[in-house]
C-alpha cells in the first residue's frame, strides 16, 4: 500500500513538470514512487563535499547527519534526521518543502539531484 502523502506528491510534481515544461519534477516525481529500500540515503558530509555556497538540491531519499557542512545550501528532500536538520540550518541552511520547491523554481532550472 502506498502512502497517500506520497501519491499527492506524486501528482504534484507531475503536474509541475507538465504546466512548467520542466522533466527534473518528472524524475523526481518516479524516484517518489519507488519502494523505501530502493531510496537514498545521504549523510551531510556527502553533501558538504559535492554543493557549493548556495547551492539548490534535491534529495530523493533520506538525507542522515553524519558529517558536517560548513556552507549554506537549500535542501529538500524525502525525510531528513533531526542531527542533518540541526547541522544544515547551523550552517545558514534552509530546509524547504517539495511544495515550495517547486513554487520557488518552477522549472528547475539550478536545482541539482544529490544521491
Amino acid at each position: 500500500m502506498t502512502n497517500q502523502l506520497v501519491i499527492a506528491m506524486v501528482k504534484e510534481l507531475r503536474q509541475a513538470s507538465a504546466k512548467n515544461k520542466a522533466p527534473i519534477w518528472s524524475k523526481i516525481a518516479q524516484m517518489a514512487q519507488k519502494p523505501n529500500i530502493a531510496r537514498r540515503l545521504v549523510n551531510v558530509g556527502r553533501i558538504n563535499e559535492v554543493t557549493a555556497d548556495n547551492d539548490i538540491i534535491i534529495v530523493p531519499g533520506k538525507v542522515l547527519g553524519t558529517g558536517n557542512i560548513y556552507h549554506k545550501i537549500t535542501l529538500c528532500s524525502f525525510s531528513i534526521s533531526t542531527a542533518a536538520a540541526k547541522k544544515i540550518i547551523g550552517a545558514g541552511g534552509k530546509i524547504i518543502s517539495h511544495s515550495e520547491m517547486v513554487s520557488r523554481f518552477p522549472t528547475g532550472k539550478g536545482v541539482r539531484i544529490i544521491g
